[in-house]
């Protein structure tokens, strides 16, 4: 009649990481990238950030405000 007694708090908790165990798992191969990969897409963006930086025109003097000697 009397069968194993359960301790319902240490039940929840156990549930409750088995959750967040899932959850962890689930993000990993969403949101998860290896070094190498990480180090690829910052290289890449470094170099696009050089390419648009030479690409700009500077004009001698220009700091973007406008020029109020001019007609």
């Amino acid at each position: 009649m009397t069968g194993d007694v359960t301790n319902l708090r240490q039940f929840r908790k156990r549930q409750a990481r088995t959750a967040k165990e899932k959850q962890a798992e689930q993000n990993r191969l969403t949101f998860g990238r290896t070094k190498a990969e990480k180090s690829v897409t910052k290289a890449l963006n470094e170099k696009t950030a050089k390419t648009l930086d030479h690409g700009r025109l500077d004009r001698a003097g220009d700091d973007g405000a406008p020029d109020r000697n001019k007609p």
